[in-house]
């Protein structure tokens, strides 16, 4: 037993992970440099308009990390591996947290802009929706009699969270909102946004999609190592 758990139990990250790490970092400063120092100031809303490159970004990978989950929760129900589940997991928390600080950039946009900190639009009430669902998710793992039982509910409630994502990019189409109109996506409108805003978008969306990708990988690993201590504890108890 303690020599099937010792190789789960090497400590720190592979140097493929590390590199990720540290090409995230690279396209992070890179993306800021564009934010701040190359990309136009919008001539109606001015200076405050720059958190736009922080909250699609900050959207778009929460979105991302929920599908993860959705995609790893099927393989788990079908498969029952339960590293799918640990995958399923790790990106919910990180989502959570992508979640919050997208509804917090949000609000920071919107008050100078629209007078408010929240407003109840379809967008930002299906967004809050959503947000609300995975909270529920991590609630449910930390609280489920069993750890497997905890996993199957949440595995369903992870797949039926995600297709409130669609419901919201199309959000802005389906009913009259306040928030902009898409300038990303299949429903997004060519020449939507000025090209150096659009490519400014574009790198800051890859450098957070990078950040999302290493820091998933790092607590995926970390959710390994964490089963394995548990499994010595059982052996070492019995």
């Amino acid at each position: 037993m303690a020599g099937a758990a010792t190789p789960a139990l090497r400590p720190g990250v592979g140097w493929g992970t590390r590199a990720l790490i540290g090409v995230s970092g690279v396209a992070f400063i890179g993306s800021l440099a564009l934010v701040f120092l190359w990309a136009p100031t919008d001539a109606t809303m001015g200076v405050v308009q720059r958190i736009f490159y922080i909250h699609v970004p900050l959207a778009w990978t929460a979105f991302l990390a929920f599908g993860v989950v959705c995609v790893a929760s099927i393989a788990y129900l079908w498969r029952g591996n339960p590293r799918w589940d640990h995958l399923a997991y790790a990106s919910a928390e990180i989502g959570v947290v992508l979640g919050a600080l997208m509804l917090a950039s949000g609000s920071l946009w919107a008050k100078p802009v629209w007078g408010v900190w929240w407003t109840w639009s379809p967008r930002l009430t299906t967004s809050l929706i959503l947000w609300l669902i995975y909270v529920g998710y991590l609630l449910l793992r930390a609280y489920a009699p069993t750890g497997t039982q905890g996993a199957r509910f949440a595995a369903v409630l992870g797949i039926l969270g995600f297709l409130n994502v669609p419901l919201i990019y199309f959000s802005v189409e389906l009913w009259r909102d306040v928030h902009p109109e898409l300038v990303v996506g299949p429903a997004a409108e060519e020449g939507a946004v000025e090209r150096p805003m659009f490519l400014t978008l574009m790198a800051s969306m890859l450098a957070f999609t990078l950040l999302y990708i290493s820091t998933l990988v790092y607590r995926y690993r970390l959710r390994l190592l964490e089963e394995a201590v548990e499994k010595v504890r059982h052996a070492v108890a019995s």
